[in-house]
């Protein structure tokens, strides 16, 4: 499964028959997941099994996860329930440095006998490697943690809340929509529970609780007499937060052009279905737009895909380096690039920042799964080109010291390696709203959620449409747009970057499926902005052929 079929169908019932059957797990009751699993002394000892053992057979690093993976997913159409499933996965994966040479094993046995063999397999796999292995493995120092805990500061565990009252509020949001224009509707709710323990030969015994959530809808409206339908997804995006997120009682909601409503803090899921049916009915006789040149207002939940594409991916070093291709490409970011210091990526306000700590993000853990306290760091400061997203066997090649913190592995099975951290662009720091930025726009379209997309290659030549367009003119909006994608190139695009609105305007954009690797891992990874304008963007007509 691509990710861009992820972004496009992961909302849908059948979104369950697309994930992988690791993701999935083993099937369990909804009451099998309130179990507390095993306690933290077990695991301390079962993992110093594993490392104890690699150390006999002469290894001269070894690190263990013991990971429990617990998943929730409630499915809907307009007034029936597609689907509840419940899943559990439970193992440990053994990763170990022989004679310079990686090696992974893993194994759900987790038990003495399980853990040993798995090791001895770890260390065979090494030693077999090594004998090809021309560089030896050369890890940046990290320094030990001892006994830890870190845990998503959540309100209300989702685990504890009834499905019934799920359903319900996903069938709320369908007959909210179905009452103000919706033809069809699917919801759905995904909500994922981590319970990670870490422990290596360099002395650290981390255990971490992690836990995220993404609701999510698709609303479609149809114009019967002249065969045309138009659909609308949700405005929320996906947060490393608790069960809260659907109560709407912290909810801040953001007046948006247009009457649009935006959140930020908790979710009102049932207003953005009744917004989204009345936007859907509304494209079915919107103008097609006039391709040409134009001031982009982009809204965060917007914006958020830009930056993972056009940002997060080609500065991961592995593309950088050519090590890694799959899912898309390399990178036009090079080293030579980043070199020379002042490569300029954006404007001089383009302020992106890589980070594994923002509260309620999804990448935010305490520590990485090489156990590296996670961090912030700059990828684009002042618009140059400043760094890139390393881990710790990665980060000598360059010359630096210490790992980033941005290791990680979709279950216990899988071996970790370099994962997007969150990456996002700084607000601006004067005051400035979005009423502001559109008032200083001539000719322009305000664009607001995520659409298809494609970018090339290198991470360099994109194309990016999105959910909800509106055109602005002398300063305000006059109406919505349809058919709209603007294309550009990644420098181009980030060195056209006029005004970013301030703090007031941040928000979070999520992917909860992005996909990378060879076998194919996922991740969830957040981005943050402030609506932001772009100047004299290229926008292509999508509706129009020649």
């Amino acid at each position: 499964m691509k990710r861009r079929d992820f972004v496009k169908y992961a909302g849908l019932g059948s979104g369950a028959l697309m994930m992988p059957s690791l993701l999935m797990g083993n099937n369990i009751s909804a009451e099998a997941l309130l179990n507390p699993g095993m306690d933290v002394a077990i695991k301390k000892s079962l993992a110093d099994i594993a490392l104890n053992t690699a150390k006999t057979l002469g290894a001269s690093y070894a690190d263990a996860r013991i990971g429990r993976y617990l998943n929730q997913y409630v499915f809907t159409r307009e007034d029936k329930v597609q689907n509840v499933v419940n899943t559990e996965s439970f193992g440990i994966g053994i990763r170990v440095i022989t004679n310079g040479t990686w090696g992974f094993a893993s194994t759900n046995n987790v038990t003495e006998k399980g853990i040993k063999k798995a090791t001895e397999q770890a260390v065979a796999i090494a030693k077999a490697n090594s004998k090809i292995q021309k560089v030896p493995v050369k890890l940046a120092p990290v320094k030990s943690h001892g006994e830890v805990t870190w845990k998503t500061p959540i309100k209300k565990d989702f685990k504890k809340v009834p499905i019934s009252e799920k359903v319900d509020l996903l069938l709320s949001a369908n007959a909210a929509a179905m009452k103000n224009g919706a033809n069809f509707v699917n919801s759905g709710l995904f909500m994922v529970n981590e319970q990670k323990y870490f422990a290596s030969t360099d002395g650290s015994y981390i255990d971490q609780d992690v836990h995220r959530i993404w609701p999510t809808f698709t609303v479609t409206a149809i114009d019967r007499a002249n065969n045309k339908f138009k659909s609308r997804q949700a405005m929320s995006a996906p947060m490393g937060m608790g069960y809260e997120y659907m109560d709407g009682l912290d909810s801040e909601k953001l007046d948006g052009p247009a009457g649009m409503k935006l959140y930020r803090g908790s979710y009102d899921m049932v207003e953005d279905a009744i917004m989204a049916a009345k936007q859907a009915k509304e494209r079915l006789s919107a103008k097609s737009v006039e391709a040409g040149k134009y001031d982009l207002v982009l809204e965060p939940n917007h914006l958020g895909l830009t930056i993972h594409e056009s940002v997060g991916h080609p500065l991961e070093l592995d593309r950088v380096l050519g090590y890694e291709a799959n899912y898309a490409g390399t990178s036009f970011a090079t080293l030579d690039k980043w070199k020379t210091k002042n490569f300029k990526y954006g404007s001089d306000i383009v302020n992106l920042v890589a980070d594994k700590t923002q509260v309620g993000s999804l990448g935010a853990v305490g520590y990485d799964d090489e156990g590296v306290k996670t961090k912030q760091w700059d990828l684009v400061r002042n618009g140059v080109l400043t760094n890139y997203q390393a881990i710790r066997d990665q980060v000598h090649m360059i010359d630096q010291k210490e790992s980033h913190g941005c290791c990680y592995s979709q279950s216990w099975n899988d071996v970790q390696f370099q994962r997007m951290p969150n990456v996002s662009l700084e607000p601006g720091k004067e005051k400035y709203s979005v009423n502001d930025m559109i008032k200083d726009v001539e000719k322009g379209i305000y664009i607001a959620g995520r659409g298809s997309y494609s970018i090339d290659q290198q991470r360099y030549n994109f194309q990016f449409g999105g959910t909800a367009f509106y055109e602005i003119k002398n300063g305000a909006i006059v109406g919505m747009l349809d058919d709209v994608a603007y294309q550009s190139n990644t420098q181009e695009f980030w060195n056209s970057c006029a005004k970013i609105c301030d703090k007031d305007d941040y928000r979070l954009f999520g992917s909860f499926f992005d996909g990378k690797g060879q076998p194919s891992q996922i991740s969830a990874v957040s981005h943050g902005s402030s609506t932001t304008r772009f100047n004299n963007v290229n926008v292509i007509n999508t509706g129009r052929t020649i």
